[in-house]
């Protein structure tokens, strides 16, 4: 992570990403310029015209002049109104157009990071970066077509015709424009550290509004609204109270500016009167120098309005700059390996994984071998290190020692695109989109039938409740899946897999909502469409895992037994207390393999498998859709 940097440094950013991002819209930023010359000349000439209407017109007593002169000024203006208009136009289109081609570079960007580099900036963070930060940056971008260009042309233009009127006020204009500058970057150079202070402070509203909303019913649960209320209520203060302090140094801009622009025109009045009673300047030329004194101190202050915003953009470039030089962790090879066969095995040799800046690994030295046709669980106590075996499995981690070789050849070896494309994947939060159930199916497969879409349901034991909905298979789907319940987020996860047809389904915890019943009829269905496939099932049921041809026990990170339920039962005495933990070693066992020893007996009294969970009732129904 970059460090925050020095103010050049930060500027340095920002230069940076203004240049790359603008390229596309270099031709409508110079017809911007183009028209804001125009325009600005045109300004420039109006109090030229107005002098003459007042020296050669109003004090000769020449109305036909004063009509001529009249009209061209009306012209000049329409003409600078047009020119202001149009670049107001194309301006606006260019900002926009950056603002979007940077937020969709850093998304991209984003979502390519592997979890270690997400969660290191966090959720929160990286939406502020992705809309706040981008959005002052485009503002910055949009500012500086509008104004900032007219800002040198005014002044110079205007230091120019104030001279050729009357040289003898010029110094005028070397005591105040260097006083309104110097003021303003006295100003401005302070705001640049309460910038990012307060951009890291939305970071922080952002995670605790966030955190607030997704544990409401756990804030409720335990009457905490009141001990959240003055969470938010402090963090909202801290950025409040640095708001204000940049609020207050803000302030000072404008009166500052306004001051030394009063001054200045007291001083103009006061010395240009002198000049007109001693005959050396005429009034038509005293009110024109007025006018250019005030456009040259109001294009100064029209950066001054550029330089608000420049330090806060800065920050943010900085920021911006941060994730977008973030180097993914899981990335493609340079030249990857194709299996020569999708076969769908799974070997784990020697696996070790550390998370960085850890004190030891979370799985050790672990190897098993998954065969295509076969089902192989994994079991284990909580944070054993189950979820993570599949995480290496489909790279959402790389190994720190040892190998995992999917389809003969090392997963870090393959293009993550390939190795994905094989893995329908079942995580323990089965999370839904946005949208419809039939959107929510099409990430399995884009192109997938409504038939291949029932077909699906029917394997998750979902199509029941989908089918029994007025909407069918365009039946609405809340932020999160909120308006289902959980275990019918699992199954609807489960169609989503189950839809593509993978070479291997890796379900992580994906049955623990389900009650037993339901759990046994999707996996009775799941049996009939994998059985060419390689499944992985992680678990901590034993009546969900007894069944799996090869059953993995995993104990603090490393393997600890492997054989099948009843072996595991006889040898593995970890599994053996994990089952009888459960009062579930029994049933499965009676049922899964013909001729097997009854286990029911090893334990008088256990309950049966049906029961293992409270009110787990075999004819238990889920609630349906809230």
């Amino acid at each position: 992570m970059i460090p925050p940097g020095t103010v050049c440094d930060s500027y340095e950013m920002l230069w940076a990403l203004i240049r790359r991002y603008v390229r596309p819209y270099r031709g409508l930023l110079a017809v911007v310029a183009a028209l804001q010359v125009v325009s600005t000349v045109a300004s420039l000439y109006l109090p030229t015209i107005n002098a003459a209407i007042i020296d050669d017109g109003v004090a000769r007593g020449d109305t036909g002049l004063i009509v001529e002169l009249g009209g061209i000024m009306l012209g000049v203006t329409a003409l600078q109104v047009l020119c202001a208009v149009g670049a107001v136009f194309f301006g606006s289109r260019a900002g926009m157009g950056f603002g979007r081609d940077l937020r969709s570079a850093v998304f991209h960007h984003v979502i390519g990071l592997s979890a270690e580099e997400t969660s290191r900036f966090g959720t929160a963070s990286l939406l502020t970066r992705t809309t706040n930060d981008v959005q002052q940056i485009q503002v910055l971008v949009q500012m500086t077509a509008t104004m900032l260009i007219t800002a040198p042309i005014t002044t110079i233009g205007g230091i120019a015709m104030a001279i050729h009127l009357d040289a003898g006020l010029s110094w005028l204009l070397l005591v105040s424009v260097p006083i309104l500058v110097v003021a303003n970057y006295l100003i401005v150079s302070r705001l640049l550290p309460l910038f990012r202070a307060m951009q890291g402070l939305i970071d922080g509203i952002n995670r605790v509004l966030r955190e607030q909303l997704s544990g409401i019913r756990v804030i409720r649960a335990f009457a905490r609204e009141p001990d959240e209320t003055r969470r938010f209520g402090a963090a909202s203060q801290s950025l409040s109270d640095t708001a204000l302090s940049v609020g207050r140094l803000q302030a000072l801009m404008l009166p500052v500016t306004t001051l030394v622009i009063n001054v200045s025109s007291v001083a103009l009045i006061w010395f240009g009167g002198m000049r007109i009673d001693a005959g050396q300047m005429q009034v038509g030329a005293l009110i024109a120098f007025l006018s250019y004194f005030m456009q040259i101190l109001m294009a100064v202050l029209l950066v001054t309005f550029v330089l608000v915003i420049l330090p806060r953009a800065a920050v943010c470039a900085e920021r911006i700059t941060e994730v977008t030089s973030t180097t993914a962790a899981i990335a493609d090879p340079a030249r990857p390996r194709m299996p020569e066969h999708e076969t769908g095995e799974i070997v784990l040799d020697g696996v070790t994984f550390t998370h960085p800046g850890a004190d030891r690994p979370v799985v050790r030295d672990v190897s098993f071998t998954a065969m295509p046709g076969t089902t192989t669980a994994v079991v284990g106590s909580t944070g054993a290190g189950k979820s993570t075996l599949v995480s290496l499995i489909c790279r959402l981690y790389d190994v720190t020692d040892g190998a995992v070789r999917v389809n003969g050849v090392d997963v870090r070896e393959q293009n993550t695109e390939t190795l994905w494309s094989t893995i329908g994947l079942v995580p323990q939060r089965g999370y839904l989109f946005t949208g419809t159930v039939a959107d929510n199916l099409r990430y399995g497969k884009a192109d997938a039938t409504e038939d291949e879409m029932w077909d699906a349901l029917r394997v998750a034991a979902a199509a029941d409740f989908v089918s029994a909905h007025p909407d069918g298979l365009a039946m609405k789907v809340a932020q999160g899946g909120i308006n289902f319940s959980g275990g019918q987020r699992q199954r609807l996860a489960i169609a989503r897999a189950v839809i593509r047809r993978p070479a291997i389904y890796l379900f992580d915890d994906a049955f623990s909502a389900l009650d037993v019943r339901t759990d046994a009829r999707v996996r009775a269905a799941l049996r009939e469409v994998s059985a060419g496939a390689t499944v992985v099932v992680v678990s901590q049921r034993i009546s969900t895992v007894a069944e799996a041809d090869r059953i993995v026990v995993v104990d603090d990170g490393a393997v600890v037994g492997i054989g099948t339920h009843e072996s595991l039962l006889v040898d593995c005495p970890i599994y053996a207390e994990f089952a009888d933990s459960q009062a579930a070693g029994a049933a499965p066992a009676a049922t899964s393999k013909p001729g097997a020893a009854p286990a029911a007996t090893s334990k008088p009294g256990a309950a049966p498998a049906a029961t293992s969970r409270p009110g787990a009732a075999a004819g238990t129904r889920e609630p349906g859709v809230r």
